[in-house]
C-alpha cells in the first residue's frame, strides 16, 4: 500500500513562494522599456557576400537609466528560427552616454556571411550586458525572452553579384578558428583582382587590416584601376576598416575585363618559420555597380 505524505504548510508555502520567485525572474516582463528600437536596411534585397548598410535607431524613453554599457545583440534567423549569422555590437554612442528624450541613430556595413539559404531572413534584436547577460526591455515586438523583430529581408544568391577573381599576388586564403564566416586573405607586395567589366558607374569596397605595429608611419596603399590611381590610404588600423572608393564608367573603359590592382608600399615577414611576405590583410573586396 502506497503512504500518503503530509508536507507541513509552512513548507508548502515556501515551495510556492520559490516557484512565483523563480517564475518572476526569469520573466522580468514588468521592466519598463528603456527605448524604443528599429533597423532599417538600404534594400530589402540581399544578395549573399554583398555589403549592406544597417541603419539602427533608439528612442530613450522617459525616466530610462543604464547601469552599464550594454550591447546591441543582432541575430539575422530563417523562417525555422535557425541562425544565419550574428552582428552583435556596442552602440556609438555607448549606452551609459544615454539620455532620456534623446534619439541614437547610426549606420553600420557589413557583408552578408556565405551561408547556405536563401529566402526571406528575419532580424532580431536586443539590448544586453556581456558581463552579467542581463537583456533591457525594448518598446518594439517582442519574440522571446526580451529578443525584438526588428526587420525582415530577402537573402539572394551569390550569383547575382559581380564574380571577381583573385589573380596574381594573394596568399591562400584562410578561416578564424573560431568563426567560420570570418574569412580573409593576406596580400603580397602588389595583389590584382580581374572581374567582368560593369560598365557603369560603380563603387569598390575593400575591407581590411594591418600589422601597425610594426610599421611607423603605417603602410600605404595604392589603388589601381589599370593604369589609373583611384586611391590612396595608410594602413592605419589593426581592427576591420571599411574603405569605399568610387568609380566612374569611363574610368572603367570600354574593354570587357576590368582590373584592381593593390600595392602596399612595405611588406613584412612573420618569422617563426613562417617565411611569407606580407602586405595588408583583406577580409572583403567587392564591386557594386550603381
Amino acid at each position: 500500500m502506497r503512504r500518503s505524505v503530509c508536507v507541513p504548510v509552512y513548507a508548502a508555502a515556501a515551495v510556492a513562494a520559490l516557484a512565483v520567485s523563480i517564475s518572476c525572474n526569469r520573466n522580468s516582463g514588468n521592466e519598463p522599456p528603456v527605448a524604443a528600437a528599429s533597423l532599417t536596411f538600404n534594400r530589402d534585397k540581399v544578395a549573399i557576400g554583398s555589403p549592406v548598410k544597417l541603419t539602427y535607431k533608439f528612442t530613450v524613453l522617459p525616466n530610462a537609466t543604464f547601469d552599464a554599457d550594454y550591447w546591441v545583440f543582432v541575430h539575422v534567423l530563417d523562417p525555422s528560427g535557425e541562425q544565419l549569422w550574428t552582428e552583435d555590437h556596442l552602440p556609438s554612442p555607448p549606452t551609459s552616454q544615454w539620455k532620456p528624450g534623446q534619439t541614437i541613430e547610426y549606420t553600420r556595413t557589413v557583408f552578408v556571411p556565405n551561408y547556405p539559404y536563401i529566402g526571406e531572413a528575419a532580424v532580431r534584436l536586443g539590448l544586453y550586458d556581456k558581463a552579467t547577460n542581463k537583456r533591457l526591455t525594448l518598446e518594439a515586438p517582442e519574440v522571446s525572452r526580451k529578443e525584438y523583430l526588428v526587420s525582415k529581408f530577402q537573402l539572394l544568391p551569390q550569383s547575382e553579384n559581380i564574380f571577381l577573381i583573385y589573380k596574381d599576388g594573394w596568399h591562400p586564403a584562410e578561416v578564424a578558428s573560431d568563426n567560420a564566416t570570418s574569412e580573409w586573405q593576406w596580400t603580397k607586395k602588389t595583389a590584382s583582382v580581374s572581374f567582368k567589366n560593369p560598365k557603369k558607374d560603380a563603387t569598390f569596397y575593400l575591407e581590411f587590416d594591418a600589422r601597425t605595429d610594426l610599421f611607423t608611419p603605417p603602410q600605404q596603399v595604392t589603388v589601381r584601376l589599370g593604369d589609373q590611381v583611384i586611391g590612396t590610404f595608410p594602413a592605419d588600423s589593426r581592427d576591420k576598416k571599411l574603405l569605399t572608393f568610387p568609380v566612374t564608367a569611363a574610368q572603367f573603359g570600354a574593354g570587357d575585363i576590368a582590373e584592381v590592382v593593390l600595392d602596399v608600399d612595405k611588406t613584412f615577414n612573420p618569422g617563426g618559420g613562417d617565411t611569407r611576405d606580407l602586405g595588408i590583410r583583406v577580409f572583403h573586396a567587392f564591386v557594386e555597380p550603381k
